[in-house]
């Protein structure tokens, strides 16, 4: 199954087909309102900014999977996205990203980048305490935490998988080569 072939639920439990997508660069990412990674928001949005009038888009699933960070409905959770960090993109529906009930775009999005590159030892560090309490990260090419990104280019090719580490404003040259 190929990226464009997916469908996800949007956060109003509309089904959304990603062959919409067909032709732009999208970031797919999975977030949490409240863990010590949430201020990337404010990367991404400045990337979407950026980039969405060239065919830019972000899929942003709130996921609670990792230290229950993502609580509450939907809808309070993009009114905390927009509120705190002027999000312009949409959250789309709360999904996992591992185990039994992942979401069927998620396990392609591993097939295609089972695993990231971390860069400098701090991030090293963090990744290493954050293995230990991922519960939800039992086989190789699991997501380990929240904001693990994954770049998808204009033809649907997962391109390059960001750690949770990374930050957002790191990926804009990678972004403007495929956009």
């Amino acid at each position: 199954m190929a990226f464009y072939d997916q469908k996800v639920k949007t956060r109003a439990g509309e089904e959304f087909d990603l062959a919409q997508l067909k032709g732009k660069t999208v970031l797919v990412v999975n977030t949490a309102t409240g863990c010590g990674f949430t201020p990337q928001y404010e990367g991404i949005e400045k990337l979407y900014e950026k980039y969405h009038d060239q065919g830019f888009e972000v899929l942003d699933f709130p996921c609670n999977q990792f230290g229950h960070q993502a609580p509450g409905t939907d809808d309070e959770i993009h009114e905390f996205c927009t509120g705190k960090y002027q999000t312009k993109f949409d959250q789309m529906a709360k999904i996992d990203v591992n185990g039994e009930n992942e979401l069927p775009l998620y396990t392609f999005l591993k097939q295609e980048q089972p695993d990231e590159e971390v860069k400098g030892m701090k991030n090293k560090a963090a990744m290493a305490a954050i293995k230990k309490l991922s519960t939800t990260c039992k086989k190789p090419g699991d997501i380990k935490w929240n904001f693990t990104k994954f770049l998808v280019d204009k033809e649907g090719n997962v391109v390059k998988r960001y750690d949770p580490t990374f930050v957002p404003g790191d990926m804009d040259a990678d972004i403007a080569a495929i956009i």
